[in-house]
């Protein structure tokens, strides 16, 4: 089935409203984290790193990518959703936690190769982007929060040692035994594909099944926020095609910074979100997931749209 992830979708959203204790459940048993932790350990696993060291030469992408990703995106995003939602509030702290997120694992390196572009360069924008964000999360969130008019405290350090343990320990590892592993590994890459995808349909099953009540009372708002996070997604998409040609990149790294950059987990959302926000915010994964189904929609025809350059180039080159 083409569409199963979306059908999926739909279906813990209904298991979420019918039977919210099932989210109850995932959380008193860490459930999710220990999945999570078996996900950053897979991809670990699953790096290639000689292409990691070959694509570190290539410093003014990487340098502009993390600046793009973990510093701009966060703050343009922020300010706006301040502004029109108020702060702190659900929606506003929602759009700061998916903004401080590192860049996505697996699908912006598909839709990267979907658009004929530099997947070596996506690999490590991937891999550097989620090693810096574990410790710039903690601080661009307490120095963002702190602006408002109501700052919230945030335990800078036991973020930083959560992040290190759920995000860096299991991914060092998995490229650890990656050497030992790689051969008995290698036939099942659609297979990890697939249980990442369910990961995030578990993420979307407890943020939904833990803020049921707020969602219901906020009604057509929920709607907002989806309007906010896709206006967002188109801009923050030109804004890095714009970096993408400023720093001179040629056409297939141009695809992979445009698309990779504008992506982000959600899966660390998650993590920042359960660990530290989930009591006095609970809608505020709403916006990053609102944020995770834009991407997905929104740059497969980006990722199109790149494809059809590089075919037309290869044509007439």
């Amino acid at each position: 089935m083409k569409y199963w992830f979306f059908a999926g979708i739909a279906f813990v959203v209904l298991i979420a409203f019918s039977l919210p204790p099932v989210g109850v459940f995932l959380r008193t048993y860490k459930i999710l984290d220990v999945i999570i932790f078996a996900a950053f350990l897979l991809t670990g696993l699953t790096l290639e790193t000689a292409s990691i060291l070959r694509q570190m030469k290539g410093g003014k992408a990487l340098i502009a990518a993390v600046a793009s990703s973990l510093f701009l995106f966060p703050v343009l995003a922020y300010a706006p959703a301040a502004w029109i939602f108020g702060t702190p509030s659900d929606v506003a702290i929602g759009v700061l936690i998916n903004g401080v997120a590192p860049v996505t694992i697996a699908s912006g390196m598909v839709m990267t190769a979907i658009a004929l572009g530099n997947v070596s360069l996506s690999l490590v924008i991937c891999v550097l982007c989620n090693a810096v964000a574990v410790v710039t999360i903690p601080f661009m969130m307490d120095l963002l929060m702190g602006v408002g008019s109501t700052p919230v405290n945030l335990p800078v350090m036991q973020m930083l040692t959560g992040l290190a343990v759920k995000v860096l320990l299991p991914t060092v590892i998995g490229q650890i035994l990656r050497p030992l592993l790689k051969s008995l590994i290698a036939p099942y890459g659609k297979a990890f594909s697939i249980f990442n995808q369910c990961l995030v349909l578990m993420i979307i099953l407890n943020a939904v099944s833990s803020s049921t009540d707020r969602i219901i009372q906020a009604g057509f708002a929920v709607l907002g926020i989806f309007i906010f996070m896709i206006v967002f997604h188109v801009l923050i998409l030109l804004i890095n095609y714009g970096i993408s040609r400023l720093i001179r990149l040629d056409t297939p790294s141009t695809a992979a910074f445009t698309i990779h950059v504008s992506q982000k987990t959600l899966t660390v959302s998650y993590l920042v979100w359960s660990g530290f926000f989930a009591k006095l915010f609970p809608m505020a994964l709403i916006p990053a997931i609102a944020y995770h189904l834009t991407q997905m929609i929104m740059d497969t025809f980006v990722a199109h749209y790149f494809q059809r350059i590089e075919l037309d180039r290869s044509n007439h080159g």
